[in-house]
């Protein structure tokens, strides 16, 4: 008699293992019914889309729903593909809280974790399911335990593509505040020729970076002014390395010199791009080289300087950025969705997608660079970034059209990434 109590258990583990076993086999099974649904290229009235697990399963007319899908009705709504934060950096906060230089020497790592998973949180909850996090600003390689907080589901969070600590050249980048009798820590990872680059590459890519982040130029000088750091050479360089592993290299690039020598290295994105000229934008289109604007951080900083936006004219540098974005647009270059948020608040990811609409760009350009084209260029394309069937289900719902405004991205009833519905 003393075996039946282990035998009744073991019978019950079976039984249980058995039931979790069938219904992982038929999985979960969402209809979702919207009045539109924009796939990442086109909009299209009427369209359902069926999620089975974590997977697409159908879109379109759906005639033929099993029985077991709870439908969800989201009448009034455009269904999109999980919005992609193309420039984001998660382990900042904006200056006008605390300056950048302040967060990288005053805040403890223990409270720059604390907010990044805040940020994350809100990032996710405001229809971004994706973000390219572009260096953590002094906090290490912290987001790759971000990241593999939120694979785990420790934390809500968007995707994560890392970069982790950026490279720079040394005497380049700050913070410079102090004196220079005392060694102050840096914003990034300081390497200088090519021996020193290609252990950079490889350190960070051993860490566990998706991609690599150089800064071609920066505010180092005369009076000041942004300056070229690397030569092509030492840019080529960590590009051949960062390649050989099957990795891109996206650089800050603001000059126009800092730029010519990214894209001849090889780099697949610039960022932010402020003073390109046509040239610079017809080797760009060439060399099939994507700019990741980021319209709403100099808007930000222009605003933390005094500027009253709405009641002043815009500064110079606010319209000098719009004539560079509408150039770009004539010159045909593909434009990336990417606000180097952190500079602002995360959850107000949807303001550079408002500013590219104010600065030229059509609302459903807007969309598709929030989508399909940010997947594209980020290689993620066969997983997410369109709905599609077959790809993971990162979908969400908002309000009305945002074809017709734009900012009605920012209306969302529906969050659900990787299956999951993580806000209805």
């Amino acid at each position: 008699m003393a075996r039946f109590p282990c035998l009744l258990i073991s019978l019950i583990s079976l039984f249980s293992a058995f039931v979790l076993q069938a219904q992982n086999t038929n999985g979960t099974v969402y209809l979702l019914k919207p009045d539109r649904v924009f796939d990442g290229e086109q909009m299209h009235d009427g369209w359902q889309v069926l999620v089975k697990n974590n997977r697409i399963e159908a879109v379109g007319n759906i005639q033929q729903v099993p029985a077991s899908a709870q439908v969800i009705d989201l009448a009034g709504t455009t269904l999109l593909p999980g919005l992609i934060e193309g420039h984001s950096h998660l382990f900042l906060h904006p200056y006008n809280e605390t300056p950048w230089n302040d967060q990288v020497l005053k805040e403890s790592r223990t409270e720059r974790i604390a907010r990044a998973t805040v940020h994350a949180q809100k990032t996710l909850m405001a229809g971004f399911t994706t973000v390219r996090d572009l260096g953590t600003e002094g906090a290490g390689y912290d987001d790759v335990g971000l990241k593999q907080a939120i694979e785990k589901k420790v934390i809500p969070g968007p995707r994560m593509l890392i970069a982790t600590r950026a490279i720079v050249a040394s005497g380049s980048y700050g913070p410079k505040e102090l004196s220079y009798d005392i060694e102050t820590p840096i914003g990034a990872a300081v390497a200088d020729g090519t021996d020193a680059l290609i252990k950079e590459v490889r350190t960070q890519i051993g860490k566990g970076a998706d991609l690599i982040k150089v800064y071609a130029d920066y505010r180092w000088g005369l009076n000041g002014t942004a300056q070229p750091t690397f030569t092509e050479e030492e840019l080529r360089r960590i590009v051949e390395v960062a390649a050989s592993s099957g990795r891109p290299v996206v650089a800050h690039a603001s000059t126009a010199e800092g730029m010519r020598r990214a894209i001849m290295a090889g780099v697949s994105t610039i960022e932010h791009g402020d003073d390109a000229t046509p040239e610079i934008f017809r080797l760009m289109k060439k060399n099939k080289v994507a700019l990741c604007p980021t319209l709403a951080a100099g808007d930000a900083i222009s605003q933390y300087r005094g500027w009253r936006k709405g009641s002043e004219e815009e500064p110079e540098r606010i319209q000098a950025k719009r004539k560079n974005f509408t150039a770009a647009l004539d010159a045909g270059i593909t434009i990336l969705m990417g606000g180097d948020v952190g500079v602002f608040s995360h959850g107000d990811n949807a303001h550079e997608m408002e500013m590219m609409v104010d600065f030229g760009m059509k609302p459903i350009d807007v969309l598709r660079a929030a989508t399909a084209v940010n997947a594209d260029a980020f290689k993620v394309s066969d997983k997410i970034g369109r709905i599609k069937q077959g790809l993971l289900a990162d979908i969400i719902a908002v309000e009305g059209n945002p074809t017709t405004s734009i900012s009605q991205v920012r209306q969302v009833r529906l969050v659900m990434k990787d299956g999951e519905i993580v806000k209805n």
